[in-house]
């Protein structure tokens, strides 16, 4: 008989160890390694006998004709464009965030929406009793939506439950991390019931036909709770970020095997839920009439959706002899250390004895690369203190060499800007093709650029 193979498995990375160890050797996290049911080891001769038996496959050349898989629309804008177009039918969507974001009031919305169209909608809470949901929607104004509400933990009650009835059109599980299953030993929560939770819903709506959304409880880091293998398993990862004490929210599309990836939706926290925000740059951009040293508005580009935000940077000369502290919110320290290497070396602009802070206005967080222009002008503006005019944006990625390199989607970011009203863009020579109505003032290297903002030579 063969002998029970022994599994631990981390809790926060899905890691596997043969043995018990304080640390997790995959992801150092601590005390994170529990014992799961034993694995009977197979025999290596056995597992040639899976050649025979099989059924056979029906393989498709490339050029088969395939149809796009239908959308169905949840009636929130936002959430539609994060998504690709819409909902489709059989797909796993997992939806992480922070504790209090507004993932549970984006779905009950979405999930009222659908309902109050006629469309079959079940809403299975693992965090809350019925009657906790009922006064959320309530409060959102929705309480007399035909929404099928439940309160569940146990995955095989919910499935009875539903295949009791017609299958719904979309089925909301809130939260993963709160699942059970009888099938296999373990806690709620763990690596393995998460697994083997998800496995079972993600069946459930690929045989039906249904949308499946799974809410996912997110770690300290940020990333997903559970075993990694979770966000492979469904079909579309989305990311609720924002803070708490601010009113904006914004939906990240990570994973999408039916639309693009990067796509952002954008929404507004108000009294009665979270409203959609139709033109985000409005929200990023500080209404102001004259123009304010450090001040540099940056066209990002998030998927296919332009978005015009405002850079702000702030430098304060220090005494011989202390120490500059360098402070950023909403981009990357490491990028900002380059960019203030370049300005240095290449430049003969001197911020050693300067302490260097730079803020994206909004909360907003920039992880694109056209942004190394705008950061650089506007610590060149803070330091000397001139103002760079209020009607231009900036973009370009800058080198090591000091050379502005050109970026994706020139006219994009060149069009969204001549909308909201500004005339003028500082912006690499190699993507001068397509300006459109915007006056485009173009420098090869980053010095040039120094030169015209100081007025040398």
């Amino acid at each position: 008989m063969a002998k029970p193979v022994k599994r631990y498995v981390c809790q926060a990375c899905g890691g596997v160890s043969h043995r018990w160890q304080g640390q997790c050797s995959d992801c150092a996290e601590w005390n994170t390694l529990v014992e799961e049911a034993p694995v009977v080891a197979t025999p290596f001769s056995a597992k040639h006998d899976l050649r025979r038996g099989g059924q056979l496959l029906e393989l498709v050349g490339l050029d088969a004709e395939v149809e796009l898989p239908p959308r169905v629309e949840t009636g929130i804008a936002e959430l539609d464009r994060t998504l690709g177009g819409g909902l489709v039918p059989g797909s796993a969507t997992l939806i992480g965030g922070d504790p209090g974001i507004g993932k549970s009031t984006l779905l009950i919305q979405a999930a009222a929406r659908l309902a109050d169209r006629g469309l079959q909608v079940a809403y299975i809470s693992g965090e809350e009793a019925a009657d906790q949901v009922r006064l959320r929607a309530r409060r959102l104004g929705l309480g007399n939506a035909p929404v099928r509400l439940g309160a569940a933990t146990s995955v095989r009650d919910i499935l009875a439950t539903l295949d009791a009835g017609t299958p719904p059109t979309l089925l909301v599980i809130d939260s993963i991390q709160t699942m059970h299953s009888d099938r296999i030993e373990g806690a709620p929560g763990t690596v393995s019931q998460v697994r083997a939770s998800s496995q079972e819903l993600i069946r459930y709506a690929k045989d039906t036909g249904c949308a499946l959304i799974l809410v996912g409880h997110v770690t300290k880091d940020g990333a997903i709770a559970g075993p990694r293998v979770l966000e492979h398993m469904v079909d579309t990862v989305l990311s609720f970020e924002g803070e708490r004490s601010h009113q904006y929210r914004i939906l990240r599309a990570i994973k999408n095997r039916f639309g693009g990836t990067d796509e952002i939706g954008v929404f507004a926290m108000a009294e009665k839920g979270l409203g959609e925000v139709a033109n985000p740059s409005a929200l990023f951009l500080t209404q102001r009439d004259e123009s304010v040293a450090g001040a540099v508005v940056f066209p990002a580009l998030e998927g296919t959706r332009p978005l015009l935000v405002e850079i702000q940077a702030l430098t304060v000369r220090l005494a011989s002899g202390a120490t500059p502290r360098r402070a950023v919110v909403g981009w990357d320290s490491g990028r900002l250390a380059m960019i203030l290497a370049v300005l240095e070396a290449r430049c003969g602009l001197s911020f050693s004895s300067a302490e260097v802070y730079l803020n994206v206005a909004g909360g907003y967080r920039i992880t694109d690369p056209a942004a190394d222009l705008a950061v650089a002008l506007a610590l060149v503006s803070a330091l000397a203190e001139r103002p760079v005019p209020a009607n231009a944006v900036v973009f370009g990625e800058v080198a090591l060499s000091g050379e502005v390199r050109p970026v994706a989607h020139g006219p994009i970011r060149l069009k969204e800007s001549a909308k909201l009203g500004f005339e003028r863009a500082l912006m690499p020579a190699a993507g001068a093709a397509e300006t459109g109505s915007i006056t485009a003032s173009c420098f090869p290297t980053l010095g040039r650029l120094v030169d015209h903002m100081l007025g040398r030579g």
